[in-house]
């Protein structure tokens, strides 16, 4: 399904392996410890032991459990294969065989390394999300990036990308229409009315008032800088300049909306 601020190959790359892992991110993510290695163990036959690593490794290092377990590169199962001392990997292919061994061994790894489905975690992301729209006025792909960072972070299995993505829209949007309530709220009526006909476009002119006051007199000259100075008071009659801003609004806020 599109995502409106995800490009398709971004949307695709979502929550699943888009190449070969790094020799460093197989290091850090696929290397199994003591503890890995206890439970590995109390699984029975091969093909179980090497799905499980698989399941395990890949839930660290994607964030999510995958629809087809196997899906994955060739690389991560020859790697966790020579850590377990198998040295034939394509036994993984009886491991959805049963295709109930998948589900359960994902039960055992959500409750040893205390994996939250996002369900229980939505409420804080929710807040999280809300207070970082709100501060940053940072965009929705920045947002959402780093959402995924937060989930990861506070153990928590990612959704799915229309899910976070929706989300991510509604808290966005709601910080946005907070801000120009907020705004609106300390304008006169007078002011209101001014600000509104800046926008319309005159009979017989291309723009609107709002980009003549944008724009300005182009090339410096003793008859532009006259003119600006009279742009200048123009704005100036609006009272804008004078008005007392809501001492809720983020500082950066006001900062990125003046610029």
């Amino acid at each position: 399904m599109p995502v409106e601020f995800l490009s398709d190959g971004e949307a695709a790359a979502y929550g699943r392996f888009s190449g070969a892992p790094s020799q460093a991110e197989l290091e850090r993510f696929f290397y199994l410890d003591d503890a890995d290695r206890g439970l590995i163990a109390e699984r029975r036959g091969t093909h179980a032991r090497l799905g499980f690593a698989l399941q395990l490794t890949t839930a660290r290092y994607i964030g999510r459990f995958l629809t087809d377990p196997l899906d994955v590169p060739d690389e991560v199962l020859v790697y966790l294969g020579e850590q377990l001392g198998i040295e034939d990997v394509s036994q993984i292919n009886q491991y959805t065989e049963r295709r109930s061994t998948p589900f359960e061994h994902q039960d055992v790894i959500r409750k040893a390394y205390e994996l939250k489905e996002f369900s229980q975690a939505e409420a804080d992301f929710l807040v999280w999300a809300g207070a970082r729209a709100w501060n940053t006025g940072d965009g929705k792909k920045t947002i959402f990036y780093d959402g995924v960072t937060w989930l990861r972070t506070n153990k928590v299995l990612l959704p799915g990308v229309t899910t976070l993505a929706r989300l991510v829209v509604r808290v966005r949007d709601e910080a946005t229409d907070r801000l120009y309530d907020m705004l609106r709220g300390v304008l006169s009526p007078r002011q209101r009315v001014i600000l509104e006909m800046l926008l319309e476009v005159p009979e017989g002119r291309r723009s609107s008032d709002l980009e003549r006051w944008r724009k300005g007199p182009a090339a410096p000259s003793g008859r532009n800088l006259e003119k600006a100075l009279e742009l200048t008071a123009e704005i100036l009659g609006v009272g804008l300049g004078a008005m007392p801003l809501p001492p809720e609004v983020p500082h950066r806020r006001m900062v990125d909306l003046a610029r």
